[in-house]
């Protein structure tokens, strides 16, 4: 049996993995998501969302995929590892991905890709009244050529709306890299960085998961001493917050405890640091409250 049922669970409350109906919307998660939403119905074009490794970038694209695909106008890809070797490789990825046909039986080349996908935009847009929309998650890793196909796409327009709408999320490295490509930067409609929980936001976000993972017992499993505990040493990032409650969770099994409290979470801090596991700005943080 898994840990999680011994516990009273229904599903694993602390998965790592980006499970869109594990995700806390927390005020400011919830601004992204719904400014996105109205600049994809407007079709303004660019969205950029910036942020540290665990604040919720990749969750959130879920999320978004999750709205998306209630909404049959939409036509949507989603690019996880946005690395390309080249341009004819990230063209021609597009290109596959969207389903758009070319003639494999003769050679082309990056005209040939650009020209296919302007043909499918006009055609999914215009002439089927749909939403063509690229999510690009982990987008720090975006070449410059790449980049600027994307600009160029971007620049497939009518009078009154973008062709293509376009969702960018990265870590913070991408700021300085949009910001050397100005004419890429003048086409952002809308930009938010996503900073982390505040120590509310934090209690909430537990007390979410735990619902949502079918927990109906009136007992609390983390009282608020360790909830104190786990905002400290988390920093109030999302990821944070989520192993260090996956490992409270693990150990009341193991340890046969009732409840998650203060000394359980720095007991399993202290693990790591004797481990070599915790990094040492996490250590400068807790000792800073």
């Amino acid at each position: 049996m898994s840990y999680y049922r011994l516990l009273g669970f229904e599903k694993e409350p602390f998965s790592t993995s980006p499970d869109p109906d594990f995700f806390y919307l927390s005020k400011k998660h919830e601004t992204a998501l719904t400014n996105i939403l109205i600049e994809l119905r407007l079709k303004r074009g660019l969205s950029v969302i910036l942020g540290d490794v665990g604040t919720g970038k990749t969750t959130l694209s879920r999320k978004l995929i999750q709205e998306l695909k209630m909404r049959e106008d939409f036509i949507f890809h989603i690019i996880l590892d946005p690395y390309f070797e080249n341009e004819h490789v990230f063209l021609n990825s597009l290109v596959r991905n969207f389903g758009i046909n070319i003639d494999r039986g003769s050679s082309y080349g990056i005209l040939d890709l650009k020209e296919s996908l302007e043909r499918f935009l006009f055609q999914k847009c215009i002439t089927e009244s749909k939403t063509v929309v690229i999510i690009i998650d982990e987008a720090q890793k975006i070449k410059e050529d790449s980049l600027e196909d994307l600009r160029a796409l971007l620049n497939y327009e009518t009078n009154q709306f973008k062709l293509l709408q376009l969702v960018l999320l990265g870590q913070m490295e991408l700021h300085s890299k949009i910001m050397n490509m100005a004419n890429f930067f003048d086409r952002i409609s809308f930009k938010y960085t996503l900073n982390p929980l505040d120590y509310n936001e934090t209690k909430e976000m537990i007390k979410f998961r735990i619902r949502q993972a079918g927990y109906r017992a009136n007992m609390h499993l983390f009282i608020e001493e360790a909830v104190k505990e786990i905002y400290q040493y988390s920093q109030g990032y999302p990821r944070r917050i989520t192993m260090l409650c996956y490992k409270a969770l693990k150990s009341l099994i193991l340890d046969r405890r009732a409840v998650v409290d203060a000394a359980l979470i720095r007991k399993i801090v202290d693990e790591e640091i004797k481990a070599g596991w915790q990094k040492k700005e996490i250590l400068l943080q807790k000792n800073s409250y």
